[in-house]
């Protein structure tokens, strides 16, 4: 079962590495199959995945001197350490995903956060130039777009905010929804032209900010975009976590009329637990086997992939 996974954190562990190594002269990570990262390359052909999302992730607390320059060098990773793979092959359009052979792996650049560009289009501009096809607006901190869902302020998208969702209109690249707060999500279901949640769980199942609520859930799939399941524990239920635990999300989005517009979205190299028996891109097989015992093949397929591409490809 190929599978379509669209977050992971692989390139802020990249880049943290290709730093460290300025002082200690060696490269401790290898994106081909490293232990420490969830995504490599080895584990990626083990899981299935069909079409890895890669997010340039920009730390919080960085000065804001030095958010471009951390931006560009996870981009370089993107090129140099990651699409250089054997038959791994860089996505620039969605609609490449149908071209991909069967041996293949597609690896897509998306943006989480809108703290690399600052108040600068041209900066945004050349991100896309460089392959950047879906955008987050924010993290969980605002910034000068929006605010995230950890900003007790609770405001929209601001003026230059609108501008920057034109430009992605403009460019055919996906607003992401996944840390914007309720107001922001209004404005971006009003204002872009394709949406999607990259890594976003039911809120009605469990009360977490970074869960949607039905009614986002709805407007959502009134939109044609798509939820994708997300795998961080603190997201899914209180204490322990089974895959099974998931269930629940992807009935609720069911319930509410999406059965067209599940994901994935693991969420990967940028989580601190796990799911028992889902540690890593590798075990994406054994999700598949678990989602169709409970789906059967045809539905799970929906899941895992087809969605995807039936609605942005």
């Amino acid at each position: 079962m190929h599978i379509i996974d669209t977050h992971c954190d692989a390139l802020l562990k990249l880049q943290g590495d290709f730093r460290n190594a300025y002082r200690s002269q060696k490269r401790l990570l290898d994106f081909k199959n490293s232990g420490e990262l969830d995504t490599n390359a080895e584990r990626l052909r083990k899981g299935n995945v069909k079409v890895q999302f890669f997010a340039i992730f920009i730390p919080p607390n960085l000065p804001d001197d030095e958010k471009w320059q951390h931006a560009l060098e996870q981009v370089d990773c993107f090129y140099n350490e990651v699409i250089i793979q054997d038959n791994f092959v860089h996505i620039k359009n969605f609609s490449e995903i149908r071209e991909l052979k069967s041996d293949e792996i597609g690896a897509v650049l998306t943006l989480e956060g809108s703290d690399a560009f600052g108040n600068d289009l041209m900066k945004l501009r050349m991100l896309i130039r460089l392959g950047v096809l879906s955008l987050g607006l924010v993290w969980n901190n605002a910034n000068l777009v929006a605010d995230g869902v950890g900003e007790s302020r609770m405001t929209g998208l601001t003026d230059f905010g609108f501008d920057v969702i034109d430009c992605c209109n403009a460019h055919d690249v996906l607003i992401d929804v996944s840390h914007l707060n309720t107001s922001g999500f209004k404005d971006i279901i009003n204002r872009a032209d394709r949406v999607l949640a990259s890594h976003s769980n039911a809120r009605e199942i469990f009360d977490h900010p970074r869960n949607l609520y039905d009614e986002q859930i709805r407007q959502i799939i009134e939109k044609g975009g798509m939820i994708n399941i997300v795998f961080n524990p603190p997201f899914v239920k209180d204490g322990e976590v089974a895959i099974e635990d998931l269930f629940l999300h992807i009935d609720r989005i069911i319930e509410l009329g999406g059965s067209e517009n599940i994901g994935i979205g693991s969420d990967f190299d940028g989580i601190a637990s796990y799911i028992e028996g889902l540690e890593d891109a590798g075990s994406f097989s054994t999700l598949a086997k678990i989602l169709t015992k409970k789906y059967g093949n045809e539905f799970t397929a929906k899941i895992t992939h087809e969605n995807f591409i039936n609605i942005y490809c």
